[in-house]
Parts: structure tokens; C-alpha cells; sequence
């Protein structure tokens, strides 16, 4: 690697460290000390927590796709990378910046992501949840009525581009909760460390605990439908709300970032209930990883590539395509294919390819 390389590396890392420790004593700030914490204060913490979400964290976006595509250089194609790079920051400035300013409103950033993956938007229905009653004095009804529009439009987008388009769609162009980091901090992964691949006895239990991971995010949904609805369900709904943010806090957020210093950027995306449920969606889509496009010569770069572990070189070898659950559609095995037999593709692609010829 060249030294200018290995300044970059230093910077990119230097980056995700930065992000990752404010991160965390922002978002302890905000979710801990400011209910404690005198109005000023409180009002002080949120003001600083949405400007680092927003602002800062765009800028992290934008700066690191460039030292990404600097790294990776004309070592490989990164046409498939650039492609997500592309979109992530043009994500980030709609749903950070555009849209904060556009809406009034801050904490848009919350409501772009599809039930189940958080019952925020749910809970933003309820007039005496802690949610509503700490945004309706900021918001207002409008407000509060803008933000479950923008969650609508934003579901629409995210469900609709995956039946077109796959995984890649939210998983590798627009998440913007774990996908950007993956793609943007791609080649300092993991912070401390070598990387580590998968063995099959974690990928068997990470493959249990994704749909255990899948049916907590969809009690809590199903629990808040029946609530607003009327039906008798048993449960405190503070407490309710309560155990689903720690269940952010702890078993997403923090350990996302634990993967990202200790793992892989994709950590988090093995258990992801939203995946898990786009990756379905991605079946019907007809997502694949097309393998017979030239000869394999059995070099083992897309398995080394692969960020979730994936055997694609041993479909590779017998021209077989890749429909594995798992894949999030990054591309990453397509542009380091010395080769070119690889290619991404759906039903929707394949009509579009041949409609253009």
C-alpha cells in the first residue's frame, strides 16, 4: 500500500473513532443525564445531539465516501461501490439536511425507517406517550402530521425500491443507520484487529437470532397497533416504549459499533429485523449474484469481499447464481471479480437491461 494510502486509512479511521466515541456520549447525554438535567441543559443536549446527527454525520458521510473511493484507487472496478457511495450521500443530504430544513423539523432522521424496525411513528399516534407529549410542544399537530407523512413517503420508497431493485436498495444506497457506515468506512473495518470472517457455527446462530431479533420488533409493532386500535392488550405502555429503547440503545446501536471497532461494518446487518424482512422482500424481487458471466478462475477475491460472509466463489465455479438471504446487495464481490463473471441483478434490471438492448 502507498504511503498516500495509508494517510487516507489513518484519516478514514480517525473518522469512524471520532463518530463512534460522540456517538456514544451524545446519544448518553440525551437519552440519560437530559431528563435529569435542568430545561436549559436538556434543551441544550437535544439542540447539540440533532446538529451532530444532522450536520456533523453528513459530513462524515461525504468526507469518507471520498477517502474510500481514494483507497480503493484503480486497484479494482468500484462501480458498484460508487454507485452506493453515491446514493448514501445524496440519502444524507435529503434526510439530514433537505428535509430537517424543508419540514422544520430536526429528528426526521427517525422516521426512514419501515416498521418494524421502530415503533416511533407508532407511538407518535398516541397523545399521552412520552413521545408525543416531548415532540407536540416543538412540533405542534402540524408537525407531528409533517413527520408521519415524510415516514409514509419514506416507507413507500424504501418497500417499493426493494421489490425493483433488492437488498441494495435501503441495505447498501440508503440505510443511513448502519448501511452508510459499512459502505463509507468500508476498508478501515475492524478498527482494532484483522478482519474476521464468519464461521458456520456464528452464522447458525446469528441466523437464529435474527428472526428472534425479527419477532421482538414485530410485538412490539403488533403490541402498539392493538393499543391504538382499542383492542385489550395487556402491558403498561411506558413501559413498553421504555424496554423498546433500550432495546435500541443496547442490542442495535451499541452493537453496531462494537462490530465496527472489533468485527466487520456489517455486523449489525446479520440480525437487522428491517433486513430481514427486505431480504424476503428481495426474493420476490428476484435478487441475485449472476456468476457465469465469463470464467471463474478460483482466485477467492468475491469470498474475501463479501462482508457477509457469503460462499460465492463455490457457485462461482458451477456457473450457479447466488440467492442467499444474507446478501445485502453491496456489490463488493462483483467489482473485485478479476473476471467479470459476476453481476447484481433482479426481475426489474433484467427487464430494463434488455429493453435498453
Amino acid at each position: 500500500m502507498d504511503t498516500n494510502n495509508t494517510v487516507e486509512l489513518r484519516i478514514l479511521k480517525t473518522i469512524l473513532w471520532v463518530y463512534i466515541l460522540l456517538c456514544i456520549v451524545i446519544a448518553g447525554l440525551n437519552y440519560g443525564y437530559a431528563s435529569q438535567a435542568t430545561p436549559s441543559v436538556a434543551a441544550f443536549i437535544s439542540c447539540f445531539w440533532e446538529f451532530y446527527e444532522n450536520w456533523i454525520k453528513t459530513l462524515f458521510i461525504i468526507i469518507g465516501s471520498f477517502l474510500t473511493l481514494r483507497i480503493i484507487g484503480t486497484s479494482q472496478r468500484s462501480t458498484m461501490r460508487k454507485r452506493n457511495l453515491i446514493g448514501l450521500i445524496v440519502s444524507a443530504l435529503v434526510v439530514h439536511i433537505a428535509a430537517p430544513i424543508f419540514l422544520h423539523n430536526q429528528e426526521v432522521y427517525f422516521f426512514t425507517m419501515p416498521l418494524p424496525w421502530t415503533t416511533t411513528p407508532l407511538q407518535l399516534l398516541y397523545p399521552d406517550s412520552s413521545i408525543y407529549l416531548s415532540r407536540y410542544p416543538v412540533w405542534g399537530v402540524a408537525g407531528i402530521s409533517a413527520a408521519l407523512i415524510f415516514y409514509v413517503c419514506a416507507s413507500v420508497i424504501i418497500l417499493g425500491g426493494t421489490l425493483l431493485f433488492g437488498r441494495q436498495w435501503q441495505c447498501s444506497t440508503l440505510c443511513l443507520f448502519n448501511g452508510f457506515a459499512s459502505e463509507v468506512f468500508a476498508p478501515v473495518f475492524p478498527l482494532i484487529g484483522k478482519v474476521k470472517k464468519m464461521k458456520k457455527g456464528a452464522l447458525n446462530a446469528f441466523s437464529v437470532f435474527k428472526w428472534v431479533s425479527l419477532s421482538l420488533s414485530l410485538f412490539f409493532t403488533i403490541w402498539w397497533i392493538l393499543y391504538l386500535s382499542g383492542v385489550g392488550v395487556s402491558g403498561n405502555f411506558q413501559l413498553i416504549s421504555q424496554i423498546e429503547t433500550y432495546k435500541y440503545l443496547g442490542a442495535e446501536l451499541l452493537m453496531m459499533m462494537f462490530f465496527w471497532v472489533a468485527f466487520i461494518g456489517r455486523g449489525y446487518c446479520y440480525y437487522c429485523p428491517l433486513g430481514t424482512v427486505l431480504s424476503l422482500l428481495s426474493k420476490l424481487a428476484g435478487q441475485r449474484i449472476i456468476t457465469d458471466k465469463s470464467e471463474c478462475i478460483k482466485c477467492n477475491r468475491c469470498n474475501i469481499a463479501c462482508p457477509m460472509s457469503i460462499d460465492i466463489k463455490s457457485m462461482a465455479q458451477i456457473g450457479q447464481v447466488v440467492t442467499d438471504s444474507r446478501c445485502v446487495g453491496c456489490g463488493h464481490c462483483v467489482d473485485t471479480c478479476p473476471t467479470k463473471t459476476l453481476d447484481y441483478s433482479t426481475k426489474f434490471l433484467d427487464w430494463v437491461h434488455n429493453k435498453l438492448g
